[in-house]
């Protein structure tokens, strides 16, 4: 036999994702019958979640019996059974649940902490490519080391992706202990980290993170990987030597699962993913024009010179705008002339001036412009605008503008997600968002029982004409509830609106924290005295998602902690969540919304019908009357960002297509 005949081109380097499906326009006419038939069978998939149960007890004696040595020898077994049994993504049902008993014995001898019953049926919804809508405080953190062991037992790399780094660190620090006793590597992947760091951190068995810090990696490898593009290239890469791909990060994209998930695949969904680099000098990028746009800008006058459509976050220059901007191209002369570039440059400066407010969207710290998440209200220092709207801002603030930025890569969540072999998640507030989490996604919403009965109250909505007269309210209700030492926490929904409770509970002597984009650094510190008696906490969206508010001793006794919600969010989970503060585990705790009709959700022109009709009937009935409008507004609301992220990913998938010729632009 010949040499040539016995070589043989090695593996290439592994770098597995799910194709995309392509959706026509008659999968999506299905998929909304679909996705409401899979939204109602809920029910029916809890119960049938419930034979898991039946096999981790089974082996519950048994596990508890071994020693530690016996219990390690028997994951490594289990681990060898997993990868023999793995159908696909799938698993059997009676070896998931020896799994389970396995890792819920290890739980207790490494963390001291045993899995609820009712986070066993998460888990197994979970690896079954669902999203387990988990009550606040039922322990979803503890829930996911049953999903997230299994599948990494089973030979499939995990990513376990959260909406900040704070929050990731900390689960990953809490569980590596669990996973260390059954033989699984487990890493953390910051924001902060090299490149360097970064690399050899993917190789992991589970590798905790955010989900941008994920997905941007995932981009920066697909700039490498489209540059050599298919097995056979890699293959031949490996036989000469050449070490250029050792520069990717991650090994694939085989499990992930997502704490808060819809906030992950929804809230922040609506804007693309987009690497940037600075514009090189030899582009003929003006930075005059930016000066020049802001000035003349300033000077236009809306409903003459430019309108801002209902429920839509941009603005149109009307055709009496353009008279007048050709007036001044003649005054200005240079690019400013342009009309195309002259055009552009005044949309972006208008918007810079009108739709994006300080203390909303955005904070200015350390001279420069961080842009506030309005998920969690946190800062994104790394992130900027693009198209120059971020030196509109700038030179808005009176800051030096920063260097223009291209686009150099992009990709939606939606179809980053998509590409996973296996998606799951888990969060507090799914079933709202059902039909959209199955229509993108294909992951249906199952929620789980709560491991004891919620006794939470909740009052009517109070709805005042001015905010003042609500801030009013909400400092006279926290002071009576103050002096009987119960603790408060009010919810906000900017650090604007966070500042004008603070300044108003000051006028009323009441002693309090505030926790916004502006203090998140002392985040951990502010919630663990929420809970305390008498404490009073101000906080934005960012107590709202991920974190654990403990009562204090004699706190139950005084009924809990009192949310006050000062504002509805463009979204109903995000009030949800809020909510979802006090209560946990069966405690007490009750729930009230103080509301106005000069909140943002009312405000601009679509809402002004609402507007009208809530402030006759507040007149007439009172407060309590008119918090029906608010509602109706915020699922109006909810409508358009949802086809807003319908138009991103269909404006994203035309993009590819336009450059199918030219090259992906991921």
């Amino acid at each position: 036999m010949s040499d040539m005949s016995r070589l043989h081109l090695p593996k290439p380097l592994g770098y597995f994702e799910r194709p995309e499906a392509q959706d026509t326009q008659f999968d999506r006419f299905g998929q909304r019958i679909i996705a409401r038939f899979v939204s109602s069978r809920a029910r029916r998939r809890a119960e049938k979640l419930t034979p898991i149960l039946r096999h981790a007890r089974r082996h519950g004696k048994r596990h508890t019996a071994l020693s530690e040595a016996e219990l390690q020898l028997a994951a490594d077994a289990m681990r060898r059974r997993l990868k023999a049994a793995l159908r696909g993504d799938d698993l059997p049902v009676r070896l998931v649940g020896e799994t389970f008993s396995l890792i819920r014995e290890a739980a207790v001898r490494t963390l001291g902490m045993r899995h609820y019953d009712v986070q066993l049926l998460g888990a197994w919804a979970m690896l079954q490519g669902q999203i387990a809508e988990m009550r606040t405080g039922e322990g979803k953190t503890l829930c996911a080391t049953l999903a997230v062991a299994t599948a990494a037992l089973s030979g499939r790399q995990v990513h376990v992706m959260t909406v900040n780094d704070y929050l990731a660190g900390r689960d990953a620090e809490e569980m590596t202990p669990l996973y260390s006793f059954l033989g699984l590597t487990t890493t953390f992947v910051g924001e902060d980290q090299s490149d360097d760091e970064r690399r050899p951190l993917y190789g992991a068995d589970i590798v905790y993170g955010t989900n941008k810090t994920f997905a941007f990696d995932y981009l920066r490898d697909r700039q490498l990987l489209r540059n050599r593009p298919g097995n056979l290239r890699r293959k031949v890469e490996v036989l000469t030597h050449d070490r250029s791909l050792d520069e990717l990060r991650l090994r694939g994209l085989h499990f992930a699962l997502i704490d808060e998930a819809d906030s992950v695949l929804i809230d922040e969904a609506r804007t693309p993913l987009i690497i940037s680099g600075e514009v090189a000098p030899e582009a003929g990028y003006d930075t005059k024009l930016f000066y020049q746009a802001m000035e003349v800008a300033g000077q236009l006058k809306e409903g003459l010179h430019f309108t801002i459509p209902k429920d839509q976050k941009r603005v149109e220059i009307t055709e009496t705008g353009y008279d007048r901007l050709d007036l001044m191209s003649d005054r200005w002369g240079g690019t400013f002339a342009v009309p195309v570039i002259r055009d552009f440059a005044i949309s972006q400066a208008l918007s810079a001036l009108h739709l994006f407010h300080r203390d909303e969207a955005y904070i200015v710290r350390d001279d420069s412009v961080q842009i506030v998440d309005e998920n969690t209200g946190r800062t994104m220092p790394d992130r900027t605008w693009s198209d120059g709207l971020h030196q509109m801002m700038e030179i808005k603030e009176g800051l030096e503008p920063s260097p223009p930025r291209e686009t150099l890569s992009r990709i939606t969540y939606q179809r980053y997600f998509r590409r996973y072999s296996r998606l799951t998640g888990m969060t507090g507030t799914a079933t709202d968002a059902a039909w959209e989490l199955w229509s993108v996604y294909r992951l249906p919403v199952t929620k789980i029982q709560t491991n004891k009965k919620d006794i939470r109250r909740f009052s009517r909505d109070r709805v005042y004409r001015t905010e003042k007269a609500k801030w009013k309210a909400i400092a006279k209700r926290t002071k009576a509830l103050n002096a009987k030492g119960i603790p408060v926490l009010i919810g906000t929904r900017s650090v604007g609106a966070s500042d004008a409770a603070s300044l108003q509970l000051d006028a009323s002597g009441i002693a309090h924290q505030v926790l916004s984009a502006a203090q998140d650094a002392d985040e951990a510190a502010i919630v663990a005295q929420a809970g305390q008696k008498g404490a009073v906490t101000v906080a934005t969206n960012m107590a709202g998602r991920g974190t654990d508010i403990k009562l204090a001793e004699g706190v139950p006794e005084l009924g809990g902690l009192h949310v006050i919600l000062s504002e509805r969010h463009d979204s109903r989970r995000v009030d949800r969540q809020l909510e979802g503060r006090c209560g946990r585990q069966g405690e007490p705790g009750r729930c009230e919304a103080y509301l106005s009709l000069e909140d943002e959700l009312m405000r601009g022109p679509a809402a002004k019908p609402l507007r009208r009709r809530a402030a006759l009937v507040s007149r007439i009935f009172g407060p309590r009357a008119a918090g029906r409008y608010l509602r109706k507004r915020q699922k109006r609301v909810e409508a358009i960002h949802a086809q807003i992220r319908r138009n991103l990913l269909d404006a994203d998938r035309n993009l590819n297509k336009l450059l199918a010729l030219s090259g992906e632009l991921e």
